[in-house]
Formats: C-alpha cells, structure tokens, sequence
C-alpha cells in the first residue's frame, strides 16, 4: 500500500539543480541565456508556470541589490511581489539586455520566433533540458522547481511557513506544511543514526 502523501514532495538535490543549470546555459540556437533565467527564475522564486506564462517585462523590477517579481494573475487572480535573489537577478538582466528592442508591454519570455510563450511550450523547454541533464531519480516539471524552491527555502529559513505561504502564493499555511514532512531518506538516515542500531 503507498501512502505517499506522508512524505515530502520530491524536489532536486544540489548536483541535480547545477546539472540543470549547466545544461540550460548551453542551449544553443541563441536560447542559452533564456533558458538559463527560466530555471534560475523556477528554482529562485517558486512561480507557477502559468505565472511564468503571463509575465511581462514590467513585471521585474531589478537594482543593483535588490529586485522583485510583479505577479498580477496569481491563482484565484491574487497579485504579490517576490523578492529576486543575486541569482535570477543576474540571470534576467543577462536575458533582458541580449533582447533588441524591450517595450514594458512585452512578454518576458519568447519563443525562437519571438512570440509569446504558452504553458505548454514552456514545460516542453523544461523537459528537454531535464533529458538532456539526465536526471532520472525523479520525475521533473515546473512543479517539481518549485517543490525545490520551497524545500530549500525552509532549509535555510526553518519555521517560516507564514512568509513561505506569501511567496508561493497560498492563502493559508496548511498548504506549506507539506515541506516540513520528512522524506523517506530522512527517516531511514535517522533510524541508521539510532544509539541501538547495533547488531
């Protein structure tokens, strides 16, 4: 009997997100820098891929020490600003200013015909990065950057569902919560650890 919903959801572990990150800065056909904010903005920020869809230009405010994302068709149309990281910061104003002409108005992400980018076109671009990185462990979508995101996040910010809550764009922190369940490794590391684990 599975009983999965007991254990954290799956996210990458570090080698898996520099093998990511390695791959989509070598896209080729002029993609690397796109592709590489794409995973950057996924991991550093926890966005949706519906969110990622509908960003605009105007929506990243980025300075030299700081910086944030505008989404304003969060789920339920609920609007909030994220923080950007060093990380994506760099990584969007590479993509930005490698773009020839940049009007607010424009959507963030393109495709190689310079149109706008759908969901689906954005989950395929993941998926054939993921290929290409070979990461079999687990299965990779959006959904699992995210699940990265918010892991990573309470790693280093234990405690705090409330802000991670207000990141992901959930209303309560019920929906957080699952990222403080152990994962299968965890309890079988701490069983291992057990004064009585002698034989």
């Amino acid at each position: 009997m599975k009983c999965s919903n007991r254990y954290r959801p799956k996210s990458l572990k570090k080698k898996e997100v520099n093998a990511l990150l390695r791959v989509a800065g070598q896209s080729t056909h002029g993609l690397a820098k796109r592709n590489y904010a794409l995973i950057q903005l996924l991991l550093q920020t926890g966005v949706r891929i519906g969110e990622v869809a509908d960003l605009k230009i105007s929506d990243v405010t980025i300075h030299q020490r700081s910086g944030f994302l505008h989404i304003s068709k969060g789920k339920g149309l609920k609007q909030r600003d994220i923080p950007l990281n060093a990380a994506v910061r760099r990584a969007l104003t590479s993509y930005i200013q490698m773009k020839s002409t940049v009007s607010p108005t424009d959507s963030l992400f393109h495709s190689k015909r310079n149109n706008s980018i759908s969901v689906r076109t954005l989950q395929a671009i993941i998926s054939q990065i993921v290929k290409k990185a070979h990461i079999k462990r687990i299965d990779v979508s959006a959904h699992t950057l995210r699940h990265t995101f918010a892991v990573n996040y309470l790693k280093a910010n234990p405690g705090k569902l409330i802000e991670l809550a207000s990141l992901m764009g959930h209303e309560s922190i019920e929906s957080v919560a699952i990222y403080t369940r152990p994962t299968r490794e965890d309890l079988s590391n701490d069983l291992e650890r057990s004064p009585i684990n002698v034989f």
